[in-house]
């Protein structure tokens, strides 16, 4: 049968409307009220952003997608539409979430050079794009765009490739400087205006340059780069001449050191087992144990942590929410087997975070390790900081890398499929 070429071209139109229409979010999707009839009333300015960006082209390959963090053989098999207007911090903000198949290498290139990478692989032509349509609109009051690339790193001497989130929160005002700037440098100022996380950690997309550090006399001796700051080495007293040094050990976060006596605490142990089961969920094959970390002793208390399906996000979303609504409750309870006699350093909350329904268990699963020292738990008991403040306080490692968890950015920005 022959096309002419009036059919063909309505064909064609209509395939472009309908890739168009697969990036932007139905309006019928969207909860809020207000937030719904904004997305029905700028339909045509979403459609010109999705229009200006079809023909561009990425030095990888980039998808729009409501779920982030995706291999990209389940992209195309994955929710495209993620072009939506929402809430932030009580703005309204243009949101644009999506998969950046490109994997950089952790040791030739640094996180503030990752996320610059994305910025201006992604980000900026999304800007490019989306500023003009949105220019003489009355909202949205910013542009919140979230884009996933993959690092590339050595775990235990093997590559593994994992996924980094970039989060860039820019006022209009400042989308409309980026866009008019005549150099580089009023680029820059216009994007410093904004807000960029990494991870759900503040970070700048260029870092400045540091200062050239003055010798010193002794070594880090290995210490793990993310552990250093927060590491004081005592000095080094030199061996007497004629003699031979004691070699120095590499320290490392867990060291084997021995524990104190767990007799000591085992009747305490077994009434908090018993007492708060039903609300901590303790691991049954895995009693609470001593631990040796960072030069301290810490009582490590394994426990599950189910959350429902629709809480499906990024590990740092599922971490922010397990301390939350699971351990932020134990701490009080926990303590208070422990107030007149502990004499170990604090307390590692050891959770795999469970989610109900998933299809399979790498969906569902993560190992979140929460440790705190007493000093930072009591004041917290005693509500002298905040979840928050004690987060900062302790150390978070998620399937065994430490990582700095900001509870309200990775609850608001972790998501993987809303």
């Amino acid at each position: 049968m022959r096309i002419n070429s009036l059919s063909l071209a309505a064909i064609l139109a209509s395939a472009f409307a309908w890739q168009m229409a697969a990036q932007v979010l139905s309006p019928a999707e969207i909860a809020d009220p207000e937030m719904r009839a904004l997305q029905q009333s700028r339909q045509d300015e979403l459609h010109a952003i999705t229009a200006a960006l079809a023909g561009h082209t990425y030095p990888h390959r980039f998808s729009f997608s409501r779920k982030l963090d995706l291999p990209e053989r389940e992209q195309d098999r994955n929710d495209q539409r993620s072009i939506q207007f929402d809430r932030f911090q009580g703005k309204v903000v243009l949101k644009i979430t999506g998969n950046y198949f490109a994997a950089y290498s952790a040791e030739r290139m640094t996180k503030n050079e990752r996320a610059n990478q994305t910025f201006e692989d992604v980000m900026l032509p999304i800007l490019q794009a989306a500023v003009p349509a949105l220019a003489r609109t009355e909202g949205p009051d910013a542009f919140a765009l979230e884009i996933s690339h993959h690092v590339i790193r050595k775990v235990m001497g093997v590559d593994t490739e994992l996924a980094e989130n970039v989060v860039l929160i820019l006022p209009k005002l400042s989308g409309q400087h980026l866009i008019g700037a005549r150099d580089e440098a009023g680029r820059k100022a216009a994007v410093r205006e904004g807000t960029a996380y990494l991870n759900g950690v503040p970070i700048s997309f260029w870092a400045e340059t540091p200062p050239e550090p003055a010798p010193v006399q002794v070594s880090s001796v290995g210490i793990p780069h993310e552990i250093h700051a927060a590491v004081a080495l005592p000095p080094v007293t030199p061996a007497p001449t004629g003699t031979t040094a004691p070699a120095v050990p590499s320290p490392s976060p867990r060291v084997n050191t021995p524990a104190p006596p767990e007799a000591e605490y085992r009747d305490m142990i077994a009434k908090m087992l018993k007492d708060l089961d039903s609300q901590a969920h303790f691991v049954a094959y895995a009693p609470p144990s001593f631990m040796a970390f960072r030069g301290g002793q810490y009582l490590e208390i394994p426990i599950a942590t189910p959350l429902p399906a629709s809480d499906l996000g990024s590990q740092y979303k599922l971490a922010a929410l397990a301390f939350d609504r699971h351990v932020a409750h134990l701490i009080r309870p926990v303590a208070a087997y422990f107030k007149d006699s502990a004499d170990f350093t604090g307390i590692d909350f050891s959770t795999s975070i469970h989610l109900a329904g998933a299809k399979t268990e790498s969906d569902s699963s993560e190992a979140v390790e929460f440790i705190f020292p007493w000093s930072a738990l009591r004041s917290y008991a005693a509500f002298d900081l905040t979840g928050q403040q004690l987060i900062d306080a302790g150390v978070v490692l998620i399937n065994g890398e430490r990582v700095g968890l900001d509870l309200q950015t990775a609850e608001a920005y972790g998501r993987q499929a809303e």
